[in-house]
This record gives C-alpha cells, structure tokens and sequence, in this order.
C-alpha cells in the first residue's frame, strides 16, 4: 500500500481523497494555486505545497509542478481526481518514467478511450452498440453530408476532442451542414487546440446514462449500477441520480454487460464510467467512456455502500476486486451546488460567502471545500458543494432533497439552490418524466 499520495487537484475533491486516505493511514499532500491558499483540502492534507499563480495551466495542469511537488515530499503515488490531468495520457506517462503510481488508466487505456472518434471504434470492435454515423474522424464536410444523408437527418457533429458541449452542433437538413461544420471546428480549435469532427445520428428523446464500472490488474471487471444524468444544461450535468427512474431491470443487465464488455476489451484497470444515451424506446448507444473518478461518484457509493476512492486506491495498489455486480439498494440523488444565478443563464458568480449553512440529517451528506468567508475565485469550475440524499424511494429521497435545498444556506452569492429547489416540485421530474432536453423547456420564471 503507498505511504502517500499527493492530489493533484482542487476543492471538494481533494479533500473527498484525503478523507479516504486517512482512513487507510495514508499521509497526504495537497498542492494549491495562490487562489486556493485558503481552501479546506489545504488545511486537512498533511502536507501542502503551493504550485504556481491561479491560471490552472501554470498550476494544477503544470507536469513539471506536479512531479516537483511530488519530489520534494517524497509521495510515491498521484491521484488526480476529475478534471485537470485526470485523463491525460501524457501526465500517466511521465508518472510512470519518475516511479510515481498514477492512481487512474494508463496511457494507453485513456488513449484508447480518452479521443472520442478512438473510443467508439474501439468498443464497435468489443460488441458495444454505438451511434450509427462515421467511422473515424470526417475528412470534410462533403463526406460529412454524405453520411448524413445517408444515416438520415437530425445528425450531431462533435468536436473529437470536446467536452461541456463545445464544438458540439445538431444538424436537421443539409443546407444548415455548411456553417454548423464551420463553426463546430472553430469553437473546437480555439477550445481544445484540435478541430477533428465526427458525426453521429441524433438520438431523439435521448436520456443519459451511465454505468460505474471498476476494473483490477487481474482481469476482474464489475459494474456498481447506473447513474441517469439527464438533468443538464448545456450538455453539463446537473443533477444525477441512482437507480435511474427510466431503468427496467431487463435493460440494466443489458447496459451492465455491455459496459463490462467494453471495459474488459482494453484491460481497463481503475474506477470508470461507461455513458450511454438512451432513446425513447430504451435502445442504449455507447457515447464515451471517463477513465477516472466522477463528479456524480458519491450517488453510487450511497447505493451500493462502496467507497470508489478507497476501491481506486486499492486497484492502483494491486489489490483484486471482488468481481461481483452490485445493485442499487436505495434510491440516492445529487444536486450540484454552482455559484451560478439560474435566472440569468447559470452565469457564474464567484465572490465571498459570507455565511453559510450546511443541512444534515439522517440520509443527507455534502461534500464540499467552501466555509463562511471563503472567496469562491472566478479561475475554476463553479461548483462548490454536491447535496446527496439517500431513502428507501425516489419520491422519500426527492421529499428529503427539498428539506435539505430549504435549509442549505450560502449568503454573499447567487447560486443554484432555488433551480434545484424548483425542479423538485416540478410535476415532469417527480414523474420521472424527462430527456436531455428537460431545461430547454423548464420555466425559470418560477424562480
């Protein structure tokens, strides 16, 4: 087992790995830009180290940093959370040539799933089904509206290298194919550095969902459930939930088996998630695949009793898995806490909290780095806390949600609570009634 582990990330995160790590008697280190000086994972980690000013490309996307800050505290293991070099094979690499266990894929498991185009070819070969549209990335345009006229229209282009619905655009006749491909590639470049576009069949009434996989050295490879993630704004979620309300159990097997398939084809060895979206008639399409710990994580920790951090930890440290499925045995659901003001298009608001309130009780938990008098900085994610609830049935754990939104209390910044407060009494969500298009329809004149 490792002596310890710097995390190299931020937030709510770092300190979700540092509670983990002292339960396991693990040291920790936590490495902050001069944004974060004051953040909680600063000062609950053994040991901190200030890696650079607060643009995360000089600090926490900084290799060179990282691997420095690993040196000089003599930690023999990174995890890197979500985000930042979570998924980068190049971090993997480099970790490995200086003797550091990167607690996540290897370079050639994220290679192999981290460029979207790579992924779907790689789990077309495992048997998983994908989205009929090109195989590979689409030289040009011409050979996009081929294939689009061919598969039939509504089609989405998608930036190879995207992420949080940029370089993303749907496209219902071939006359709109010009410019959403011109644009597409623009938005990717100047977003992601690559312009690389492929095209896939838009799926209608689409829900997203995904399936926690874990996988060990030995081959071994399990699913802990779904999660239906189809609360999001653009294409960025929400709100997140276990078991999903669409799921029948015939379909859980299915999307289950299929992950497992898809994880086993490249040896996958971690915690992962297999997404899908899923249509109105509950015909699933791979869609991509996270090689690393999720936002949305403590949903499934909460239904199967599984702590995903220690399991990572565990696999990284060689440690076999039980290799048994696990299946949900409440109902969980997690709100994500944004310092952003719904009613104006969830633009962001970083400032100073002033005061706060954290709700509790039985079947409530939150996690989050924030405090009264902690400065949210503007150079980040906006999320400052993530709100779980836990009951034996979705519409105990929504009625617990609410009285739990009612007493959250974060004073000196907007924030989502009245949104999530809102969709809780929205008659279409109690239901169960809803796709990926839920908020463009959602009336914010309630708030």
């Amino acid at each position: 087992m490792f002596k310890k582990i710097l995390i190299a990330n931020r937030g709510e995160i770092a300190l979700r790995i540092i509670r983990t790590c002292k339960e396991m008697g693990i040291k920790t280190v936590a490495v902050y830009s001069t944004a974060d000086k004051e953040s909680l994972h600063v000062k609950f980690a053994d040991e901190a180290v200030c890696i650079g000013p607060p643009a995360s490309k000089d600090s926490y996307l900084s290799m060179p940093n990282l691997i420095a800050a690993c040196e000089i505290t003599n930690a023999d293991a990174i995890h890197p959370g979500y985000g930042f070099l979570s998924e980068n094979a190049e971090f993997s690499r480099i970790c490995a040539e200086n003797g550091i266990k990167f607690i996540g894929a290897s370079p050639e498991m994220i290679n192999k799933m981290g460029d979207k185009a790579t992924a779907k070819d790689t789990m077309k070969k495992a048997g998983v089904p994908c989205v009929p549209g090109s195989d590979g990335l689409l030289e040009s345009a011409e050979q996009g509206r081929k294939i689009a006229a061919k598969i039939k229209y509504p089609v989405m282009l998608k930036a190879t290298a995207g992420g949080g619905g940029r370089g993303m655009r749907v496209i219902n006749s071939d006359e709109e194919f010009q410019k959403a491909w011109d644009d597409a590639r623009t938005e990717s470049k100047a977003a992601f550095g690559n312009d690389g576009m492929y095209l896939e069949k838009f799926v209608e009434e689409p829900r997203h969902i995904e399936i926690q996989v874990v996988g060990d050295q030995f081959g071994h490879v399990c699913h802990l459930s779904e999660r239906d993630c189809s609360i999001q704004r653009r294409h960025q979620k929400l709100v997140e939930e276990s078991p999903s309300p669409f799921m029948t159990d015939a379909l859980r097997e299915k999307m289950g088996a299929a992950a497992i398939k898809g994880a086993s084809s490249i040896g996958y060895e971690g915690v992962g998630t297999i997404e899908f979206l899923v249509d109105k008639n509950r015909d699933f399409y791979f869609m991509e695949m996270n090689t690393r710990i999720q936002v949305e994580h403590p949903v499934t920790e909460e239904v199967v009793a599984y702590d995903l951090i220690k399991e990572q930890i565990k696999v990284a440290a060689g440690i076999p898995i039980s290799g048994k499925n696990y299946l949900p045995q409440l109902h969980a659901m997690e709100c994500r806490i944004n310092a952003e003001d719904p009613r104006h298009g969830f633009r962001p608001t970083p400032g100073k909290i002033t005061t706060l309130h954290i709700p509790g009780g039985h079947g409530v938990r939150v996690d989050t780095h924030v405090y009264a008098g902690y400065t949210i900085p503007p150079n980040y994610d906006s999320m400052i806390a993530k709100l779980i609830t836990v009951a034996q049935s979705r519409e105990e754990c929504i009625v617990k949600m609410k009285r739990a939104l009612s007493e959250f209390v974060v004073e000196g910044v907007k924030t989502t609570i009245p949104f999530h407060l809102a969709l809780m009494d929205n008659e279409d969500f109690k239901a169960g009634n809803f796709t990926t298009k839920f908020l463009e329809t959602f009336d914010f004149s309630v708030l």
